[in-house]
């Protein structure tokens, strides 16, 4: 979880760049003017960052900080078509809430709060129910999360 909120962190540099460059390239002079042309091109941005980086190294910075790697479940690895399913099928962390959100008419930012909040520790949860401890997308998917973390060299004294 820590990772994620890392990587938001750092996608917020990247969206913002993007934003910049799609405000420029149609000349949006104003935030509501286009955003669907804007959120269309958020989401092929991010699905670009995460299937280059998954298929390439299988990590993003905000993984290689924390040590944890993408791989296949032979660990090899990933490749692009399993990467981007895997971020399709990864969005199941937020999906269900905002829906829920959405077909019940709730607004604000409150509401949008505990409900992803509630909706994400769920999903987080469901982990519990799997033996390796694995994402539903992951086990869709075919792919593991892995640390990379060396052994401790640390080898404690005897007396």
């Amino acid at each position: 979880m820590a990772c994620m909120v890392y990587e938001g962190i750092l996608l917020f540099g990247v969206l913002w760049a993007a934003g910049m460059v799609y405000g420029v390239a149609t000349q949006q002079r104003h935030a509501l003017v286009g955003s669907t042309g804007l959120q269309a091109f958020v989401a092929l941005v991010l699905a670009a960052y995460f299937v280059y980086f998954w298929s390439r190294s299988g990590q993003t910075l905000a993984m290689q900080t924390w040590h944890i790697k993408l791989v296949g479940v032979d660990g090899k690895r990933v490749t692009p078509l399993r990467a981007l399913c895997r971020h399709v099928l990864a969005w199941q962390w937020f999906v269900p809430a905002l829906a829920s959100l959405h077909f019940a008419n709730v607004h604000g930012g409150w509401p949008t709060f505990w409900a992803v909040g509630l909706g994400m520790a769920t999903y987080a949860a469901l982990t519990l129910l799997r033996p390796d401890r694995q994402y539903w997308h992951d086990a869709v998917c075919r792919t593991r999360l892995i640390n990379t973390r060396p052994p401790s060299q640390h080898q404690p004294k005897s007396a």
